[in-house]
């Protein structure tokens, strides 16, 4: 694999001095969000589509954060999205114009599309519980093509986001341990929530974490997923793997971006080019004053080529509840377990 040398590659000090990832809305622009929601007030969220939610001032600002998320930095953020309503309706809106991104798809074993950030009354009551708890989170990826996260209620000491290139990483890895890129490129088993039906609590393919199509290099690599996949399919990862783990760890650290996320704003990280995160925050026992994020897993169209899109693209997400479109719901195809090949690899419509 080539080394990465377009925006995805960068470092912090390149957030910093171009500031061409950070979009924010004009007035016009929230009275289209405003007016798309008096349109839309008497459908359940899921079942809102793009022509059901029109934003027609929006269109230069929507163009330039697919092009930023997909083709630039791999983080964009919107700020100044309104947060006056009650949540069924900052649904409606944060559904609304996903919708315009990407198509939403299925989170947790709950079949969650929109997914509460929370340690308050709104965190989901299955699955993903250790999601927004005060504890720092560690740079990881989540497993969509990308995750937004608005946020509706920040913490009184307001913590820092972060976002590290992990082309960058990969870079830093190729350049200084080329040796770590074949076991890199094999691969790694993955943790599975609620698997469903003969569905294996692990993944029965190894997921390349990095992978190259077409001179696109892709990332694929979560600490946390890999070694609860390694202990399900007994196969202990090795003291090899150890060692390529902590200098992932110490890169990503090493390069990480931070940033403020306030309310009103939506982050966008790519999960093919970065790696998100945040730091820990005071613990709150009212529950007004607790931190309340929404995510939204989607998927773009034509995001990148992938050398194996079932194991790379899809290898990690389609099983179980996850991984499902909201269209797929409807119709009741999570009924049954996702379509998989002889190998148990999740087949590419």
């Amino acid at each position: 694999m080539n080394a990465v040398t377009d925006r995805s590659a960068w470092r912090p000090e390149d957030m910093e001095t171009d500031r061409s990832w950070s979009f924010s809305l004009t007035d016009d622009m929230v009275t289209d969000l405003e007016r798309a929601l008096d349109g839309v007030r008497d459908m359940p969220f899921g079942a809102i589509t793009r022509e059901d939610f029109p934003l027609p001032s929006m269109a230069d600002v929507l163009g330039g954060l697919i092009a930023e998320i997909q083709d630039g930095r791999g983080l964009a953020m919107l700020s100044g999205m309104p947060t006056d309503h009650d949540y069924p309706d900052l649904e409606r809106i944060y559904w609304g114009l996903g919708t315009h991104l990407g198509t939403g798809v299925t989170q947790n074993v709950e079949t969650g599309l929109i997914h509460y950030i929370t340690d308050g009354e709104l965190a989901p009551k299955d699955g993903a519980r250790m999601l927004g708890k005060p504890r720092p989170s560690k740079l990881h990826v989540d497993l969509s093509d990308v995750v937004g996260l608005f946020c509706v209620k920040q913490a009184p000491d307001s913590p820092k986001s972060l976002v590290a290139s992990s082309m960058t990483v990969y870079n830093e890895i190729r350049a200084n341990h080329p040796e770590y890129l074949e076991t890199l490129e094999l691969g790694y088993y993955w943790n599975r929530k609620g698997p469903e039906g003969d569905e294996k609590p692990h993944s029965e393919f190894r997921v390349p974490a990095w992978s190259e199509a077409n001179g696109v290099v892709s990332c694929r690599f979560h600490a946390g997923w890999i070694r609860g996949g390694h202990k399900q399919a007994d196969e202990p990862l090795t003291e090899r793997d150890d060692e390529i783990f902590a200098y992932i760890d110490e890169v990503s650290v090493a390069n990480a971006y931070a940033f403020d996320l306030k309310e009103g704003d939506i982050a966008f990280w790519n999960n093919y080019t970065t790696f998100h995160g945040r730091d820990g925050f005071a613990e709150q026992d009212e529950e007004s004053r607790k931190r309340v994020l929404l995510r939204l897993w989607l998927d773009f169209d034509d995001i990148r080529p992938f050398a194996d899109e079932g194991r790379v693209r899809y290898g990690a997400v389609r099983h179980g509840q996850m991984g499902w479109t909201a269209a797929e719901i409807l119709d009741g195809k999570n009924s049954s377990p996702h379509a998989r090949d002889a190998e148990g690899v999740p087949l590419v419509e």
